[in-house]
């Protein structure tokens, strides 16, 4: 019982701060200069994690089609198959899981270390609104930022890709790339887009709530980490099955 009243308080927090976040925005949005500085950010710590991560998410998923589609001599829709399952489903969904942990987990603690070190409480006494000042470029930056690392990831699956039909399938670049329009509809192109959106409005709403309402010294700011990292990597899968039923039925009325 203790558990899930605990997460139902969270849960009310967390709405609450989504609605505190929203109508700051609309009343006095954050200069630009410091959303841009906080793209930048984390764009430039994530960039390399990114890459390395969406490469070998296009080869896996090559890899794993190609063992699949050569008992049945049809491997020149390998870059079809592959592309359209990494651009629908699996780029978005791993990579995600990859940016909750290095973006989310230090935006929770950077904002913990100033909560729990009075920095936030100094701001609010010097007559400025914390949101508007800390959080809001901190959660437009990460949203802009993340959506931007999750199609950068999935570009570099497709280069993946693309090198391991070569290596593994005997499959040339063009005959790789010939059938990728065929299969990736844009049905498949949506759904990639739309789940990068929906997943990182949740990993940058999640990081800066729970690092906002830390207190309690340095503990908290541990305790904010984990549960940011739990909360971002349930609620990914969550929005994944959600997001997917949404495409589904979308592609049924097209």
């Amino acid at each position: 019982m203790q558990i899930l009243r605990s997460f139902v308080d969270d849960l009310g927090l967390y709405f609450l701060f989504l609605k505190e976040v929203f109508s700051t925005f609309c009343k006095s949005p954050p200069e630009k200069k410091y959303i841009y500085s906080q793209v930048l950010k984390v764009f430039q710590s994530s960039l390399l994690t990114t890459s390395f991560s969406g490469f070998f998410v296009g080869a896996i998923m090559t890899i794993q089609f190609a063992m699949q589609i050569k008992m049945f001599g049809a491997s020149g829709y390998l870059g079809g198959l592959s592309t359209s399952g990494t651009v629908r489903e699996v780029g978005p969904l791993l990579i995600a899981f990859l940016l909750s942990g290095k973006v989310g987990a230090y935006t929770s603690a950077e904002l913990g270390s100033m909560k729990v070190s009075e920095q936030i409480d100094a701001i609010r006494c010097l007559g400025a609104n914390p949101i508007q000042e800390i959080i809001l470029p901190r959660f437009i930056g990460i949203i802009l930022a993340s959506f931007f690392l999750l199609v950068y990831g999935i570009l570099f699956a497709f280069y993946g890709g693309v090198l391991m039909s070569y290596i593994f399938a005997d499959v040339n670049t063009l005959e790789y790339v010939r059938h990728v329009p065929t299969i990736m509809t844009g049905i498949s192109l949506f759904s990639g887009v739309f789940k990068s959106i929906v997943f990182a409005f949740a990993i940058a709403s999640l990081c800066t709530f729970y690092g906002y309402k830390a207190s309690g010294g340095a503990k908290a700011v541990g305790k904010a980490v984990v549960s940011t990292s739990v909360a971002c990597m349930f609620s990914i899968v969550i929005l994944d099955w959600f997001t997917t039923l949404i495409v589904d039925v979308i592609n049924r009325w097209l």
